[in-house]
């Protein structure tokens, strides 16, 4: 199964498609699409729609692990997160995949083995789970990884209590 982890930006998202099956799990995209801050917020959102539409032709995902967008100093950064984050989600919708949204402290916690882990800390995990010669650069694209990471982690016991949602009366 293929999982797209996606840190949301306007100036730089972050993406890590990985390859997830029971044997390993191994990236097979990650990088940052980055959109021009010169640019009208409206030309850079089809922009990122355009890179996001091409990544999920590409890759195929199944499911789109999104960090969600919880708290933000600035105002403005925080409604150009939320706008990236609503051109990925519907992105995936339209393309059939599930969206799943993880907090910031749900990835470190799950990735790090603590919630309040640093951008190096997770940085260096994602290194060593996915068996990367370096951490990945930028930050965007190492948190990305971390939200696909999550996913993973997390879909056995998704599909136990689905499964057993199921088989009740």
């Amino acid at each position: 199964m293929f999982v797209l982890g996606v840190d949301p930006g306007l100036t730089r998202c972050g993406y890590c498609c990985l390859d997830v099956r029971k044997g390993g799990t191994r990236a097979i995209a990650l990088g940052v699409i980055r959109t021009d801050p010169a640019w009208p917020v409206p030309q850079r959102l089809a922009e990122l729609q355009r890179e996001m539409r091409e990544l999920m032709d590409q890759t195929r995902p199944a499911v789109v692990a999104i960090e969600r967008v919880l708290f933000q100093v600035n105002v403005r950064t925080a409604m150009t997160v939320g706008q990236a984050s609503g051109i990925v989600m519907a992105t995936a919708a339209a393309r059939g995949a599930d969206v799943v949204e993880y907090s910031p402290n749900e990835v470190k916690q799950t990735v790090a083995g603590y919630g309040s882990a640093d951008k190096s800390q997770v940085a260096q995990m994602v290194q060593t789970l996915l068996g990367l010669a370096s951490p990945p650069r930028p930050a965007d694209a190492a948190d990305a990884a971390a939200i696909a990471l999550c996913y993973a982690a997390h879909a056995p016991m998704r599909l136990a209590a689905a499964s057993v949602g199921a088989r009740r009366p």
